[in-house]
């Protein structure tokens, strides 16, 4: 267990009948500041990021319209609602002084929709051993936490509703990374890098050292690189940038190869100051494309990032999870027997004497610490 520190962090999850996850066999997945999720495809680690991104929209009041993309509520149901009625999901937070468990439940309450049927908070405090109870004002369709005035409940409301997930596969020549996007956009780092280059424009202008530290990463990765051609268009802006050649020649993003475009979006999210820094960063197969070199890179950036947020990565990538403690590690399978995810955390202690000899991406293709397809 890492030192304890004054930041309320999430320290557990529990998630009962959540797509691939049995509400008979639940999962509970206990967080740090590094958390890497290994497994083969097809084995729920994807359910585990999606469980996050559908926390985010109970706490941004976009739950029915989470439900509604998603398809139907049989499609968040594990094996559909006549097997699964119910999901159940318990978040725990820490810091030294007191521990907080949010908990709800999600119910079929009529076909094709799911509403917030419960929900709870229950509080500790480590210095006098007492404990109590948050009433909250059930709504049913949204969460009530968004509004409601209690201290408790509006921190813990804050950590999730700023635990953010995060994709940048699509590199397309008309996906997300390549447009241009408006000058005025958010003062975050959109989940899916829409307006990257007017973050990046945010950063050069407010947080000089972080954007100057993403202009270094970037260097290291893509030789040519000097730096990002910031100028806005009337009201749009997009991700230009100049290279070593000392020539006046701008390039644009259609000239940045996929890898190159989304490890500078990773750079971005990974290295942006703490005052924008989300509370909890999660990112599915963030190594997609990315060249071994710029995958240390990336592991590099990802513990920069731990000092001031929680991330998770789910990842299937050997050259990744080299470069991490066995002990931030989780293994997630598709269990024969039940039909669904299983999630085991490692203890370093079992495996002192395998690590003696193999790394732990070799200890995973002997199948040792499991993950392995079946």
């Amino acid at each position: 267990m890492e030192k304890c520190i004054n930041r309320k962090k999430i320290s557990e999850l529990r998630i009962h009948g959540y797509k691939s996850i049995s509400f008979d066999h639940p999962i509970t997945l206990k967080l740090e500041n590094i958390n890497i999720l290994l497994g083969a495809n097809g084995s729920g680690k994807s359910n585990i990021i999606g469980f996050f991104k559908m926390l985010s929209h109970m706490m941004n009041s976009t739950f029915a319209l989470f439900v509604e993309q998603s398809g139907t509520a049989d499609s968040l149901l594990h094996y559909g609602s006549k097997i699964t009625p119910l999901i159940i999901g318990q978040v725990k937070f820490e810091d030294c002084h007191s521990s907080d468990s949010y908990h709800f439940s999600l119910s079929n309450a009529a076909p094709d929709r799911l509403i917030i049927s419960e929900e709870s908070i229950h509080c500790y405090n480590k210095e006098n051993k007492q404990s109590f109870d948050v009433d909250l004002e059930h709504e049913y369709k949204e969460s009530a936490l968004a509004n409601s005035k209690n201290d408790v409940a509006k921190r813990i409301h804050t950590i999730l509703m700023n635990s953010k997930v995060y994709q940048f596969h699509d590199s397309s020549a008309e996906g997300p990374l390549r447009k241009a996007c408006p000058i005025e956009t958010a003062n975050y780092l959109q989940s899916q890098g829409n307006n990257l280059p007017s973050f990046l424009l945010y950063l050069r202008n407010n947080y000089e050292d972080s954007y100057y530290r993403i202009v270094d990463y970037v260097r290291n990765v893509i030789p040519q690189f000097q730096d990002f051609y910031l100028e806005p268009n009337r009201q749009t802006i997009s991700l230009r940038w100049i290279d070593r050649s000392a020539t006046d020649y701008r390039f644009n993003a259609y000239q940045l190869s996929d890898g190159s475009i989304r490890f500078i979006a990773l750079a971005t999210l990974l290295l942006q100051p703490k005052e924008t820094m989300p509370n909890v960063i999660i990112l599915d197969e963030p190594e997609l494309g990315l060249h071994p070199y710029a995958i240390g890179q990336l592991s590099e950036m990802i513990k920069d990032a731990s000092i001031h947020s929680q991330i998770i990565i789910a990842t299937q990538s050997k050259d990744l999870v080299d470069y991490f403690d066995i002990e931030n590690i989780s293994i997630v399978e598709m269990d024969e027997i039940t039909q669904s995810t299983s999630l085991s955390h490692l203890n370093k202690k079992e495996y002192e004497l395998w690590l003696d000899h193999y790394t732990v991406s070799e200890l995973w293709d002997k199948n040792i610490i499991g993950g392995q397809p079946l």
